[in-house]
């Protein structure tokens, strides 16, 4: 496994799956990432997208690290789209135990999608109770110009 500045805990599930010393069905493996098929798939092909680098969350994470993990991505979704026909693909991530995260290594869900399949993947929120320009004004990165 890649080295970090932080150890990676030891009963991170990914970091044992990369060591091999946990059991899965590895899809894609190179120098940097791995994929394997998650245990409880919610559409076919459903695979977890993981860095070998043990990284708990995008706000950890080396941006050479997760631009590998979007590069597999996209590997991906070009070959299941030559190999099995999907004609979407969704990419979803959840950082910080408030956005649902369950598993403190930082990894992608990548479902492949195909015509009519009948799956919502998009969340089913409710309205967020303030106008456009008052989220811009908290939520913008750059100040503006005077």
């Amino acid at each position: 496994m890649a080295s970090s500045s932080k150890r990676a805990p030891a009963e991170c599930i990914f970091c044992k799956i990369i060591e091999r010393a946990a059991e899965a069905l590895v899809i894609h493996e190179d120098d940097r990432t791995i994929s394997f098929l998650v245990l409880h798939p919610t559409v076919p092909g459903h695979t977890a997208v993981v860095p070998k680098l043990h990284c708990a969350d995008i706000y950890s994470i080396p941006d050479d690290v997760l631009a590998s993990l979007i590069s597999t991505c996209k590997m991906h979704a070009l070959r299941w789209r030559e190999r099995v026909g999907s004609t979407g693909v969704n990419i979803l991530n959840a950082s910080g135990v408030d956005a649902e995260q369950s598993v403190f290594h930082f990894h992608f869900h990548l479902l492949p999608r195909f015509a009519n399949d009948g799956y919502r993947t998009w969340p089913a929120l409710q309205g967020v109770g303030q106008t456009r320009e008052e989220m811009h004004a908290k939520f913008r990165l750059e100040s503006e110009r005077e």
